[in-house]
């Protein structure tokens, strides 16, 4: 399995270096102290799904290309040994990037597992328009779009373009478990 939290921590440098924006310009545009974002460039600490959302937007990327460089070669076949892992420190949930974002493609799948009673919030999405696919495998799950909810059980999907604050709350008394498209504009 790919250290995740290592190449993270990683691309975030990177990303704020191709810019050539110091760590001051980058709190500014996230509203993350410059110590927080210190910590998780150095791998120090794991940033939350919310930070994650905020950093993806001050760069113009979708999660998926935040969390995996869309350059080089897009394997066809992706082992599930090599699908990253990341977990949010703070709700517990989990992303695994099924098929990670890969040059020459627009999308990416991800399975997603969030614990029973925990939300995970963004305040808004990191691209304009980005394309959902979200179908609900085990669990309830309330997907907050702007000021609509849709409640969702075992088997339902939902699938919108995102261009809102947008909140996603396991709601049953078992982890929600679902697999989410993700296509860029």
């Amino acid at each position: 399995m790919p250290n995740l939290e290592q190449d993270l921590a990683r691309r975030l440098t990177e990303l704020r270096r191709g810019r050539n924006w110091p760590l001051e310009e980058l709190a500014e545009r996230t509203g993350i102290s410059r110590a927080t974002l210190s910590r998780i460039e150095r791998g120090d600490t794991s940033p939350t799904a919310s930070v994650l959302g905020r950093l993806a937007g001050a760069f113009g990327l979708s999660m998926a290309e935040l969390f995996g460089s869309a350059s080089g070669p897009a394997e066809r076949h992706i082992a599930k040994a090599a699908q990253p892992v990341w977990q949010d420190p703070e709700s517990g949930f989990e992303r695994r990037a099924l098929t990670p974002a890969a040059s020459g493609y627009r999308g990416s799948v991800i399975q997603g597992v969030l614990p029973a009673g925990q939300v995970i919030s963004y305040a808004a999405p990191p691209v304009p328009d980005l394309e959902h696919h979200l179908v609900l495998l085990e669990g309830a799950l309330r997907c907050t779009l702007g000021p609509d909810a849709y409640d969702l059980e075992a088997g339902d999907a939902l699938r919108f373009r995102l261009n809102t604050a947008n909140s996603y709350h396991a709601t049953g008394n078992s982890p929600a478990r679902y697999i989410l498209t993700v296509i860029t504009p």
